[in-house]
C-alpha cells in the first residue's frame, strides 16, 4: 500500500496520474495474486468459479468509466472552476497529507451513505446484488460492481467533494486510495492487521460483509474508513472465523450481459437475500 501511494505521488508530481495509477493497481495485482497462492485465507477460493470473464468485464466497465470521470476533472480543471465561482471552502494553505485525510473523511460520508442505502433499499440492493453474488473473494472480482450500482456510489461520494471545493489532486488522492483498499479489502491473503480493523477497512471486515447472514453482511459498510461504522453502529468484527460460504440466497447469471439485465428482472431478484429490519 505504501509503495502504490509512493508511486501515485510521484504520478501526480509528473502529470502522469492516471499511467502511474494504473502501474500501482497492476503491480498490487500481481503481487495479490502471488501472495494468494502462496498464503491463502481459504484454500477452497482457490478453485475456478467461472467468473473470470464477467469479473474481468464488470471491472473494466466501471473502472474505466471511474477513470474517464478522473481525467475529465484533471483535464477540465472543474473543482478549481467551481471553487473560484461559488467561493471554496477547502483549506488550500494546509499541506497536502491533511488535504487528503479530510477528502477521504467527506467522501466517505457519501461512500458510507450509498453502500448502506444499496442494502437497505431493495431497488437498489437489485444492483448490489450483482457484487454479493460471488461466490469467493480474491482480488480479481474487486471491481465487480454494477454499473448502476458503482455510478450511484460516485455520484454520492464526488459530489461532496465538489461542493467542498476540493482541487482536483485529491480527487485523484480518493480515488487512488480507494481502489487500492479495494483490491486488499477483497484479497484472499492470510494476513492480522490488529488495531487497524477499527480505522480503516481491511480483508477481515469485508469477508464479514460478504456473509449469507444478513446479521453479519448488513455490516462493515465503509469503503476506506470504519469511522462511521463506529460511530452508527454497523461495525462487526468478531473473533471468530469469517464465514467461507459466501453469496447470496438467490439466482445471478453466470454471464456478464445477464448480469447486467438481472437488475431489472424483478422476478429472479425476489429470491435474492433481502436486508434485514435490523439495517
Amino acid at each position: 500500500m505504501s509503495a502504490c501511494l509512493y508511486v501515485t505521488w510521484r504520478g501526480i508530481e509528473s502529470g502522469r496520474a492516471g499511467l502511474f495509477l494504473n502501474l500501482a493497481y497492476l503491480g498490487l495485482a500481481g503481487l495479490l495474486f502471488a501472495l494468494e497462492r502462496m498464503m491463502p485465507h481459504e484454500r477452497q477460493w482457490l478453485q475456478n468459479d467461472r467468473q473470470m470473464l464477467p469479473d474481468l468485464a464488470h471491472t473494466l466497465l466501471t473502472k474505466g468509466f471511474s477513470q474517464i470521470l478522473i481525467l475529465i476533472v484533471v483535464v477540465t480543471g472543474i473543482p478549481e472552476i467551481v471553487a473560484a465561482e461559488g467561493g471554496s471552502l477547502w483549506p488550500n494553505h494546509w499541506p497536502v497529507l491533511p488535504q487528503i485525510l479530510l477528502g477521504l473523511l467527506i467522501a466517505e460520508v457519501g461512500l458510507y451513505t450509498a453502500h448502506r442505502v444499496a442494502h437497505t433499499w431493495p431497488l437498489l440492493w437489485r444492483f448490489h446484488a450483482v457484487h454479493h453474488s460471488v461466490t469467493r473473494l480474491w482480488f480479481f472480482n474487486t471491481g465487480r460492481f454494477h454499473l448502476v450500482d458503482a455510478l450511484f456510489s460516485i455520484l454520492l461520494s464526488q459530489s461532496l467533494l465538489f461542493l467542498a471545493g476540493a482541487p482536483a489532486e485529491i480527487f485523484v488522492w480518493v480515488a487512488a486510495i480507494t481502489i487500492y483498499v479495494g483490491l486488499l479489502t477483497h484479497c484472499n491473503v492470510e494476513m492480522r492487521l490488529g488495531p487497524l480493523n477499527f480505522l480503516i477497512n481491511t480483508p477481515v471486515l469485508h469477508r464479514w460483509h460478504h456473509s449469507r447472514d444478513p446479521r453479519e453482511g448488513d455490516r462493515n459498510f465503509g469503503e476506506n474508513l470504519m469511522l462511521f461504522d463506529l460511530l452508527l453502529g454497523t461495525f462487526f468484527c468478531p473473533a471468530r472465523r469469517p464465514p467461507v460460504d459466501i453469496g447470496i440466497d438467490g439466482d445471478m447469471p453466470a454471464s456478464f450481459g445477464g448480469q447486467l439485465l438481472a437488475p431489472f428482472n424483478g422476478s429472479m431478484l425476489t429470491r435474492a437475500r433481502q436486508p434485514s429490519p435490523a439495517a
